[in-house]
């Protein structure tokens, strides 16, 4: 059973950056590829990136558009995104989540677990 923390998030002016961390217990973190999921209120989740076991691969929702960096520290348990050029109709809960499987990283379905989620706010 995989833990999951996500923390970082907070309010930040339009153009503004943050970045959200998500700390992995209970497992063995290496073994998981992990991802970033967001809901908006009265929206969908929706995938915003994810990268594989090593780090050596990393995959991305078209919107990110080089603004956003997903990235992980096995040593640490902990993967991290930054958010960079932030909207406001980015304003969501985004959510981290592990995958013990490869394939199919876009979809939350994949995913076996998930944390809380860490609330960004962008202000106009």
């Amino acid at each position: 059973q995989v833990q999951l923390v996500e923390s970082g998030g907070g309010l930040v002016q339009a153009g503004g950056s943050l970045r959200l961390s998500c700390a992995a217990s209970g497992g063995t973190f290496s073994r998981y590829a992990m991802g970033w999921f967001r809901q908006a209120p009265g929206k969908e989740r929706e995938f915003v990136a994810a990268i594989n076991w090593a780090g050596g691969s990393t995959y991305y929702a078209d919107f990110v558009k080089g603004r956003f960096t997903i990235s992980r520290d096995n040593a640490k348990n902990t993967v991290y995104l930054q958010l960079n050029s932030l909207k406001p109709e980015e304003t969501a809960l985004y959510y981290c989540a592990a995958s013990y499987y490869i394939d199919y990283l876009n979809l939350a379905t994949t995913y076996d677990y998930w944390g809380l989620g860490a609330q960004v706010t962008v202000s106009s």
